[in-house]
């Protein structure tokens, strides 16, 4: 045996060991190299993860299979990794449409259905009709995208166009090569689109090779296949051999001409790209026999599923944010015999039930009124108020115009001097008394050519004199006041209109800058519709009026609708040609200073140079086209219709008179050539930014302008707010009261919630909810109706309610006092049945029903009930769905013919048989927050309360992750109430709402408010209506299917 250097191995064993590392780590790269060259490359297999563990929804069988697909080869150029590095995509990606909160989807389907030689010619589509946006990322927020199409059908070839709007489409199949090579994809679209293909039948493997853009804006021709670098893809190795799974995501939104088409060509110089006809299509799987509900076939693959391992977004409404009274109703209730002698028993007989009370038809919402919360639970839609400002109770107009400046008061700048008192802020549509002129003088201006005296001041202003200033903020100063004539002491008042020659009318925004040194007075101004503050350039003394007369006030009478005024001729002096110039910034706001009337003569007015003037509108007004002017004018700049014989040759255009302004007597003034004149006319100098500009502001609730009242206008605004200082007093009161009954047992830990019902004449209903710690039993949930009870209020109106009634509080300072109101608890394991009428609504049946079955698993609320109403549903089994259902109790009842949502609701209720629960009269299309079933029971007391919470109806394209809309407060179909209370309204009225509704959910209201039941009124977070396409529901057929029926089509009812 040859003899070894064991001990010089043994030294050198961690250099051997290194160099076998490095000797296996050279042939392996070499290997992989190798491949490389030939198109394949070591790869991680599909089965397992990215950190090397086995998911347990792949089975091993085709984890074995996705194996041997991946090694063979499919891209000449590049890896795969590096294929999706580039694109961005995760192939392993789940998202589950349904929003926010879901369960996750099921696995991606790793392995097609059986294919078949019939499959050929022909591919899968599935439409989603009636959702907004043009992008795909808004195709996958659509609930029922990908298993519930509103449509199944086929197509012949990847080019599609429908001619419709607002729909998205999944075309789905297999590509069968006509030869082996390399192939680039191009995909062309109005609006985005994307291009997913798979290397091999799996469409979990599925990639995405090409797309048209990401956000909605992007669009391309018909045929535009190079127009951007993402719609072309890299070349693909394919055999002839094999087909391959595709999927082909498109949206359209409500512009442009909608198409989508797919070519291929082979990577050869020059080739264009063509069509992928039928001849190379293969179906997924045949959906002919297949009904709405059975969606076990339908592909998942990356494509229908990106984006679920992003982070989530931050929530776009206030509303979403986590706030305590979603979960509060987890907390285990403090027993009600531990709060029966709290307080002390009193009756409760509110004044505004109008019980017995003659309402008109449809007049019960106006005797609903609205409770106030504490502390806020963000049920405004804040986010929606971009474009709807209801909520300010400010005229929209107004606020488009002048927006929040009259909330502002500008600082004065520091050593500023001669400052006025400030004028009273005010818009100009709020006018002052002192601002109004007898009818007679207002009559003699536009007839008189003589000139006339100025008026005598009024309530002590004074008027300016010519060299005054006239900025607003500021006053002129002060001169003996003229006595008044003997015409005007003699003469009463007997209406009024617009002065504009008593004094300077005040700035909406407040004060101006004061009159510099030095300056002149400038041209007088009108102020006719909007303000824009600023400074002014300097001015030059105001010219004396010229030939045509003295100027009147413009515009007399009432401002807001002024009559059809005549144009006036502009008579400017003789200036200098100046090169035109386009504004580029509006004129800065100064104080408009109405014009005075002149004591003066004709003769000496004749005697006049012609300058700058002014000439009032004629009496002549039938004649006049009404020009509505908006914007500062000077004096010079309203016009009138030309009289005869002057300024010939003149355009009457406005257009033309801006181009002919030259500058010659007889010329047309406007605002450019003002602005060209530069300081020479007094004009307006552009906008200067003072950055330095600070102003005051203080706070503002504009919670304190609402009412209680059911507010039908304002559809952004949330539930009312109770001021915090009234809530803490009403919980202190009761706490006061629990621990001198239990001696410190609880302690009050935070106040959750607090709804007040005002009652001006008797006293406030409150609903507390606190969260309490019991001693040596953990946090504790308080939920009780009190009744905080003004002195010497009586409930005279309630006989039913036992024992007497103290006159007066026993308070001894005459305060409010809380008691127990009579019969007004509610109770916590009250039986809850949904009561839901359905018809060939399959996709929101199953997400209906999906949806109770998470509302049982995430609360464990066994306590209610699910019944459905089916009208002879033909898309597919109602009762097979709800025995699916994991639901804790639910009850089919099938009716026949026609949809009748009145009958509906009235069948199921009629099958409840405890009249000591509650019906829920539901929609099928809502998304129910986790605590819809505590917040019914809370709200409903037999013989007292019915519950109608308001919804919020989201809009085209939105979901409850990301909701835009508005709250539904017209509507009354939601509506919760004790089956012996409906029962003893008299139920749905099922004769006259037959054939249609809208309106029997008011009606109902009317009878409910006549039985002597309030009806609680309240936003509820999370309470979603989905958006939902309208066509072909409830049996209504298309324009195509309705011809083909003729005689046989009867009429569906229009949907709500």
């Amino acid at each position: 045996m040859p003899w070894l250097p064991v001990k010089k191995i043994r030294k050198q064993i961690k250099l051997l060991l290194l160099l076998v590392l490095l000797t296996c780590a050279a042939w392996l790269t070499y290997v992989h190299l190798s491949l490389v060259r030939q198109g394949r490359a070591l790869r991680q297999r599909l089965g397992y993860g990215r950190d090397g563990e086995k998911p347990s929804g792949v089975p091993a069988g085709g984890a074995v299979r996705a194996v041997r697909a991946t090694q063979r080869a499919e891209d000449s150029s590049e890896s795969r990794e590096e294929d999706q590095a580039q694109e961005g995509q995760d192939p392993n990606a789940v998202h589950f449409p349904g929003g926010a909160g879901r369960p996750p989807p099921p696995n991606l389907t790793q392995q097609a259905p059986r294919w078949r030689e019939e499959y050929k010619g022909q591919v899968n589509l599935h439409v989603f009709e009636d959702w907004c946006g043009g992008a795909v990322g808004h195709l996958r927020r659509n609930l029922h995208f990908p298993l519930f199409p509103h449509t199944r059908t086929t197509v012949k070839k990847l080019a599609v166009s429908p001619k419709w709007k607002n729909y998205g489409l999944r075309i789905f199949g297999f590509i069968h090569p006509a030869r082996d090579g390399d192939v680039q994809f191009s995909v062309a679209s109005d609006d985005n689109s994307e291009f997913w293909l798979s290397p091999n039948e799996s469409p979990a493997a599925a990639q995405l090779v090409a797309f048209v853009g990401k956000t909605g804006s992007e669009w391309t021709a018909p045929g535009e296949f190079t127009k951007f670098s993402s719609q072309v893809s890299k070349p693909r190795r394919l055999m002839a051999s094999r087909r391959y799974y595709f999927e082909l995501l498109h949206k359209q939104d409500d512009r442009g001409s909608d198409h989508v088409e797919v070519g291929w060509r082979a990577f050869l110089p020059g080739l264009k790209f063509e069509v992928i006809g039928s001849a190379h299509l293969s179906l997924y799987t045949d959906e002919a026999a297949l009904k709405m509900d059975q969606v076990a076939h339908v592909p998942q693959s990356p494509a229908s599923h990106t984006g679920a391992q992003l982070p989530p977004p931050e929530p776009g409404a206030d509303m979403l944010r986590p706030d305590p009274r979603d979960t509060f109703f987890l907390t285990p209730r403090v027993e009600p015999a531990s709060l029966e002698n709290v307080l002390e028993p009193c009756a409760y007989a509110p004044t505004y039930v109008v019980k017995d009370f003659p309402i008109a038809r449809y007049q019960g919402l106006q005797f609903v009124y609205l409770p106030f919360v504490y502390p806020n639970d963000h049920t405004r839609l804040t986010h929606m108020e971009t474009d709807n400002k209801c909520f300010y109770r400010e005229s929209p107009l107004y606020l488009e115009r002048f927006g929040f400046y009259r909330y502002m008061k500008t600082d004065r700048p520091e050593g500023a001097e001669g400052e006025a008192e400030e004028v009273p802020r005010r818009a100009f549509l709020f006018l002052s008394p002192d601002d109004f002129l007898d009818d007679e003088d207002e009559g003699e201006l536009p007839d008189s050519p003589e000139p006339t005296e100025a008026p005598p001041p009024q309530s002590g202003h004074l008027v300016p004199g010519p060299g005054a200033p006239t900025e607003a903020g500021a006053r002129a100063p002060p001169t003996p006041p003229m006595p008044p004539s003997p015409r005007d002491q003699l003469t009463p008042r007997r209406s009024r209109a617009l002065s504009w020659a008593a004094r300077p009318l005040p700035l909406f925004l407040g004060r101006a800058p004061p009159p510099r040194a030095g300056q002149e007075q400038p041209p007088p101004k009108v102020y006719v519709t909007r303000v824009r503050p600023g400074l002014r350039a300097p001015p030059r003394a105001p010219a004396p009026f010229g030939r045509r007369g003295p100027p009147w006030p413009p515009f007399p009478g009432i401002f807001l609708h002024p009559r059809p005024l005549p144009r006036v001729q502009l008579r400017v002096p003789p200036r200098p040609s100046a090169p035109r110039s386009r504004r580029t910034g509006g004129p800065q706001a100064t104080a408009p200073r109405p014009p005075t009337r002149p004591q003066a003569t004709r003769a000496a007015r004749e005697d006049r140079a012609p300058t700058q003037g002014f000439v009032a509108p004629t009496a002549d007004l039938d004649s006049a086209e009404a020009r509505p002017v908006t914007s500062f004018l000077s004096l010079s700049q309203v016009s009138r219709p030309q009289l005869p014989g002057e300024g010939a040759g003149e355009d009457d255009d406005v257009g033309e008179e801006e181009e002919d302004a030259g500058g010659t007597p007889g010329g047309a003034a406007s605002e450019d050539s003002e602005e060209a004149a530069g300081p020479a006319r007094g004009g307006w100098r552009e906008d200067a930014i003072d950055w330095q500009r600070t102003f005051s502001v203080g706070a503002l609730d504009f919670e304190l302008l609402r009412s209680d009242w059911n507010d039908l206008r304002c559809n952004v605004s949330g539930n009312l707010q109770l001021p915090e200082a009234e809530a803490v007093d009403v919980v202190a009161q009761y706490m006061e009261r629990l621990h001198a009954r239990h001696g410190g047992r609880f302690s009050l830990l935070r106040i959750v919630n607090v709804e007040k019902r005002r009652d001006s004449a008797r006293g406030s209903r409150f609903l507390l909810e606190l969260e309490l710690q019991e001693r040596g039993a953990g946090r504790r949930r308080l939920s009780e109706y009190v009744f905080l009870r003004l002195p010497g209020a009586r409930a005279d109106g309630d006989v039913e309610s036992p024992g007497p009634v103290p006159a007066t509080s026993a308070r001894p300072d005459g305060r409010p006092e809380l008691c127990r109101p009579l019969r007004l608890a509610w109770r916590q394991d009250v039986m809850v049945h949904f009561i839901v009428p359905v018809k060939n609504q399959a996709r929101w049946v199953a997400q209906f029903l999906a949806d109770m079955a998470a509302l049982h698993a995430r609360t464990g609320d066994s306590r209610f009930s699910v019944t459905l109403v089916d009208f002879e549903s033909e898309d597919m089994d109602v009762q097979q769905a709800l025995r699916s259902a994991r639901l804790p109790r639910y009850q089919y009842l099938r009716r026949t013919g026609n949809f009748e949502r009145s009958a509906g609701l009235q069948a199921g209720v009629d099958a409840v048989e405890d009249a000591s629960s509650i019906v829920f009269l539901c929609d099928l299309h809502i998304h129910f927050p986790l605590n819809i079933l505590d917040g019914i029971r809370k709200h409903c007391v037999e013989g007292r309360l019915a519950f109608a919470p308001v919804v919020m109806r989201l809009g085209c394209g939105s979901s409850p992750g990301d909701p835009h809309g508005y709250w539904e407060v017209n509507g009354f179909g939601l509506f919760g109430i004790y089956k012996s209370d409906f029962d003893r309204v008299g139920g749905m009225n099922t004769e006259e709402f037959r054939d249609q509704w809208g309106g029997e959910d008011w009606e109902l209201l009317d009878r409910v408010l006549q039985a002597g039941l309030e009806v609680e009124r309240l936003r509820l977070r999370n309470f979603f209506h989905h958006f939902h396409s309208k066509r072909g529901m409830w049996a209504a057929r298309s324009r195509k299917g309705s011809a083909r029926s003729g005689p046989e089509r009867r009429r569906a009812p229009a949907a709500r």
